[in-house]
C-alpha cells in the first residue's frame, strides 16, 4: 500500500526574546484518496524558551498529528532544524553521546522526540529562506506568533490524519 504524501509547513517564534513567550506553528496538507485537498492547523503558547525550541516544537506536533506512515515534505524557515537533517546532525550527535565538542547538546529531549516522530514516516526537509514566496510558510508565522501573544493556543479541525 502506497504512502499518503503531506505537506507539513512550520514555524517557530519566541517573539524575539530569549526569554520571552514562545508559540509554534504548524499546517498539514494532504489529500484523500478522492482527491479533496484538507488541511489543518496547530498552534500554541505560553512557553518562556528560545525560538529553535519553538522550530522543533513546530515540526513535532505536526509529524505527531500523523496516525500512520506518510512520506512527508517538511518546509521550515529553521537552518536548525533543516540543516540537522540534512547534514546529519543528528548521527554524529548520537554517536558522541549527544555530545557536541565539550558540551551537552541542547533540547536533546526534543530532538529524541523529533527522532521519534520521523520514525515512522518518510521525511524530506526543505529549508524555506525567510519565507519569500511560501504563503503557508506565512501562515505558520502568524500562527506562531499569534500564539505567542496569546491568542491562539492549539487548534485542530478534529479526526485523525492519515
Amino acid at each position: 500500500m502506497e504512502k499518503m504524501s503531506v505537506e507539513l509547513y512550520t514555524d517557530g517564534s519566541a517573539r524575539g526574546n530569549p526569554e520571552g513567550p514562545g508559540g509554534y506553528g504548524a499546517v498539514l496538507r494532504y489529500a484523500t484518496p478522492l482527491g479533496k485537498i484538507h488541511e489543518r492547523e496547530y498552534s500554541a503558547g505560553y512557553e518562556k524558551t528560545t525560538n529553535n525550541r519553538m522550530e522543533l516544537l513546530a515540526a513535532i506536533v505536526g509529524l505527531e498529528a500523523l496516525t500512520k506512515p506518510c512520506h512527508v515534505t517538511l518546509y521550515s524557515d529553521s537552518q536548525y532544524l533543516v540543516k540537522a537533517f540534512t547534514e546529519h546532525w543528528i548521527d554524529n550527535w548520537q554517536r558522541k553521546n549527544w555530545k557536541r565538542g565539550s558540551e551537552e547538546v541542547k533540547n536533546r529531549a526534543l530532538w529524541e522526540r523529533l527522532l521519534r516522530a520521523v520514525g515512522k514516516h518518510d521525511v524530506e526537509f526543505v529549508w524555506v529562506k525567510g519565507h519569500a514566496g511560501h504563503p503557508d510558510n506565512e501562515r505558520c508565522d502568524k500562527l506562531a506568533t499569534s500564539a505567542a501573544d496569546g491568542e491562539n493556543l492549539l487548534t485542530d479541525d478534529g479526526g485523525d490524519l492519515a
